[in-house]
């Protein structure tokens, strides 16, 4: 029983707002290139108007969303109920790249708490929302946010994430040079 919207509406701000955890998929346009799905965690997306929204990126082991977004510039995020009702809640459109040294950082950024490891901000404007039933996904417990990523980073300066992030975060997996890689290439 899928139902699609043209934007977020007020029940579907109210159930993403509850949710601990989202996904984010991407791919490259290429036929040989890799789908990906990313989990994020902690309080990181924001819900800037019905049709836009966008997420905190922190420094990770790899960047192919980023890279996926300056190839085509297609997102989709996607919200699953672990707990209450069922429901899974897609989030269909177009997304860009936002880097601290970028002129749109600070407006973008005040929509965030800051977190150790910041890298980017992903913008998405929604071009669709669509709901599905989400009755065969399992009941799961949340015990607690995972803090061992923000601790990583909160010990590193940042000369040391530069470079963490020239060797990780640079080039994806099938070749493409992400925002953060221009910086370095």
């Amino acid at each position: 029983m899928a139902t699609v919207y043209s934007s977020i509406l007020p029940k579907h701000k109210e159930f993403i707002r509850k949710q601990r955890i989202f996904f984010v998929g991407s791919a490259p346009l290429s036929a040989d290139g890799h789908v990906n799905i990313s989990p994020k965690g902690h309080d990181v997306l924001r819900i800037i108007s019905p049709n836009e929204v966008a997420y905190l990126d922190l420094t990770g082991s790899g960047n192919e969303t980023s890279a996926h977004l300056i190839d085509n510039g297609r997102i989709t995020i996607m919200f699953v109920a672990f707990e209450g009702a069922p429901m899974i809640l897609r989030l269909y459109g177009r997304g860009r790249v936002i880097l601290p040294d970028s002129p749109e950082w600070n407006d973008m950024a005040k929509h965030f708490d800051i977190l150790p490891g910041s890298r980017q901000i992903i913008q998405a404007k929604i071009e669709t929302v669509k709901t599905s039933c989400g009755f065969s996904v399992p009941f799961y417990s949340y015990n607690g946010e995972r803090n061992t990523l923000q601790q990583w980073a909160a010990n590193k300066s940042e000369q040391e994430l530069d470079e963490y992030r020239k060797e990780k975060n640079s080039i994806s997996m099938d070749g493409i040079v992400t925002p953060i890689g221009d910086k370095f290439i």
